[in-house]
């Protein structure tokens, strides 16, 4: 037996009704009598307690060593893989090793180094553009605070919240696409709308674990809640999933 199905198993043995009938765990407000929970809430937070068991060590994908490095692999990877993005930034890195190298020249000497990188003409003007502003700005040094991160070329939300929530330990919640997906799947939302789930989700998820949930359902939506070919049988949420096959 796998060690997935195996934890199917566990995971439908533990919702049983009369698991939470006898520990006097029922909440009528979140949960049916099935130990299913029936409202937005309600799942959000079931399928923040499943996704931790099921992916405790999640991590983002994109190769870093600061703040500065993480911001500008981040604008790199908008529309483009992590994989192909970590190829290119040693050699950027190496090049640039901080903002106050990457401004002191113009976009089309970035260009060299991220041009396997789709859009790379566009993001070498925002990298550019993004370490001028810190360099004149922000003294060299990344902010944390989103409305300063999100002034910086090439930054938005998801972008602010991912360097806040990896590279800065603040809480930040990021919202791609498969965030988006999920969200709307498992009935956590019915918004397609970044900046609505954003707030739906944080209204839910501790503050300091939302970074750890957007990981983790980024994680689900690449391995298992795959778009064109959902594994539903092999998923962890598949018991109160609305959409599962």
């Amino acid at each position: 037996m796998s060690l997935t199905v195996m934890r199917l198993n566990r995971v439908k043995q533990e919702f049983e009704p009369n698991y939470y009938v006898s520990l006097g765990e029922l909440d009528p407000m979140t949960q049916t009598s099935s130990g299913k929970p029936r409202s937005p809430k309600g799942r959000a937070r079931r399928a923040h307690e499943l996704l931790a068991d099921e992916y405790p060590d999640a991590e983002c994908e994109l190769d870093f060593n600061n703040a500065y490095e993480l911001l500008a692999a981040t604008i790199l990877a908008a529309q483009s893989t992590d994989v192909g993005v970590n190829k290119a930034t040693p050699r950027l890195f190496r090049r640039f090793p901080t903002p106050y190298d990457l401004a002191e020249v113009d976009p089309e000497q970035v260009e060299p180094y991220v041009n396997t990188i789709g859009l790379f003409r566009n993001k070498s003007k925002s990298l550019v553009g993004m370490a001028r502003m810190l360099v004149d700005e922000y003294d060299g040094e990344v902010p944390s605070r989103m409305e300063d991160l999100v002034r910086l070329p090439g930054v938005g939300r998801k972008t602010a919240n991912v360097v806040r929530s990896v590279a800065l330990g603040l809480p930040g919640l990021p919202v791609d696409t498969h965030v988006t997906r999920l969200s709307n799947l498992l009935g956590l939302t019915d918004s397609e709308d970044p900046v609505v789930i954003e707030r739906q989700l944080n209204a839910v998820i501790p503050a300091a674990e939302r970074g750890d949930f957007s990981l983790r359902m980024i994680l689900h939506g690449r391995r298992v809640c795959i778009a064109r070919r959902p594994q539903c049988d092999n998923c962890i949420l598949n018991y109160f999933c609305p959409s599962a096959l």
